[in-house]
């Protein structure tokens, strides 16, 4: 019998856009078309229209030894040319952004090659090849995962993910990366992820509402949909932390959990 992936149980809401976000044959839907050069102002790696700056030769240049996993991995396209490693973070907020930081972690890991990712509480940051990378965040700023009041692109200091929102609905920013503009109703970048300022301001659209982020989220709360509400997520999503705090700390606990 075919092996058939899980990858999350439950069937309230926010399980069923777990689901959707890790499946790699699920098409996430567009809602905004960002210049790939704003991205990459966004980014701040390098100036639009600047070459890459290698680590390496291209592999196809290079002189390595033979080795049989170099002959079963084909290469994602910055390793090819020798690309250095840069970074994007993303922020995202508790009201009910699209998607929480570690379920960032396991749509990338499910969705893409070549990437390292790292979590904490309130961010997610991608490391990869840069050509690639640009190419990753683009898509994902495009997407549905991407709220421009609720998601915030932030290279450092990137607390606030947890404060309440401002009159507008945006997440707080320390450093103040976005703002709020009054005559397109729109979010706009006037400084890049580690709060460089932009030489003009970029537009990532405008905030979607209320009730139309509720149906995309994946974040469980008491004031939408609860976790306890679900009772196949509480079944095994519960458990697994259970056992996992339990076979941490008190393996002789683990029997009957």
């Amino acid at each position: 019998m075919a092996y058939k992936r899980q990858f999350y149980p439950g069937k309230s809401i926010p399980a069923a856009n777990r689901r959707r976000y890790l499946d790699p044959k699920q098409n996430l839907k567009k809602l905004r078309d960002i210049p790939m050069d704003d991205v990459v102002r966004i980014m701040g790696h390098r100036n639009p229209g600047e070459d890459y700056k290698s680590i390496h030769p291209p592999i196809e240049e290079g002189n390595e030894p033979d080795c049989p996993i170099r002959q079963l991995v084909t290469p994602i396209e910055g390793a090819k040319k020798g690309d250095r490693v840069r970074y994007i973070q993303f922020a995202d907020s508790v009201y009910f952004a699209p998607i929480s930081p570690y379920q960032r972690a396991w749509m990338y890991l499910s969705r893409y090659r070549g990437l390292d990712t790292g979590t904490l509480s309130g961010r997610q940051i991608i490391e990869m090849r840069e050509r690639d990378l640009e190419k990753l965040a683009k898509e994902m700023i495009d997407n549905e995962t991407f709220d421009p009041a609720l998601t915030g692109i932030r290279g450092a200091t990137v607390h606030g993910h947890a404060c309440r929102l401002d009159e507008h609905g945006l997440m707080f920013d320390a450093w103040q990366r976005y703002e709020w503009d009054d005559k397109t109703k729109e979010v706009v970048y006037v400084k890049d992820q580690v709060a460089l300022p932009l030489d003009r301001r970029i537009s990532v659209g405008k905030p979607a509402k209320m009730e139309d982020l509720k149906k995309r989220t994946t974040i469980f709360r008491e004031d939408g949909v609860d976790m306890k509400d679900d009772k196949e997520v509480t079944m095994y999503g519960l458990r697994i932390h259970k056992l996992r705090t339990f076979a941490g700390f008190q393996p002789f606990n683990v029997k009957g959990v």
